[in-house]
């Protein structure tokens, strides 16, 4: 089990797949659960700041998680919805839904479960060493410069540099500041920055972390 946690654009999806696919290991994206909840707060016409409203739909939600590093997948009652959940709408106000203590308890047992049944899964999310497996083999906090990471998501997402650092400077301070589960490194976690580092730096530095 390694757990790999950061803010958005520090590398943690595009590392996370790739180690997983080298060690022969699952991968699961936890931060897709959160979006896939936070669409179906947004098509159940729900206010993301009501908490008692979000932590229904949350509860009523069927998800299912594939975990296949090569092809990770999400669906909604059965309906894939991998494409609706990168939107800006979702993106938004992910961080809201999340928010709410219902939702993390909720989402975080079901990952909690995905984890039981695997032999060997590479987490990534905001709190996975902290929370969901704080006995992970291997924590990883992975970061980068402001203006790399800003880069990196404007490049994916062929959005404007500036407003693409407001956001994630938005959405940094709500995930760090959150009552319950904030983004944070976790006790006893390998700090990694990656700004001046490939994706095969860094999957090699925690195969070398691993032993692997």
């Amino acid at each position: 089990m390694v757990a790999v946690d950061g803010p958005s654009g520090s590398g943690k999806s595009t590392v996370s797949r790739r180690l997983a696919a080298a060690l022969g290991a699952r991968y699961l994206d936890t931060g897709a659960m959160y979006r896939a909840v936070t669409w179906a707060v947004l098509q159940a016409g729900v206010d993301p700041t009501d908490a008692e409203a979000v932590a229904k739909v949350a509860g009523d939600a069927r998800l299912a998680s594939g975990t296949d590093p090569a092809h990770p997948t999400i669906e909604l009652d059965g309906v894939p919805i991998d494409v609706e959940i990168r939107g800006p709408e979702v993106t938004a106000a992910v961080s809201a839904v999340a928010a709410v203590p219902a939702v993390r308890r909720h989402l975080v047992a079901q990952q909690q479960d995905i984890i039981a049944d695997a032999e060997r899964i590479v987490v990534e999310g905001r709190d996975i060493g902290s929370v969901v497996a704080p006995d992970a083999r291997l924590k990883v906090y992975l970061t980068a410069s402001a203006a790399a990471r800003a880069y990196r998501r404007s490049t994916e997402t062929d959005a404007d540099l500036d407003l693409t650092a407001a956001d994630l400077a938005r959405r940094d301070r709500l995930d760090s500041t959150r009552a319950t589960d904030p983004l944070a490194r976790a006790p006893g976690a390998e700090e990694v920055d990656t700004t001046g580092l490939s994706v095969d730096e860094v999957v090699a530095r925690l195969r070398g972390l691993l032993g692997e």
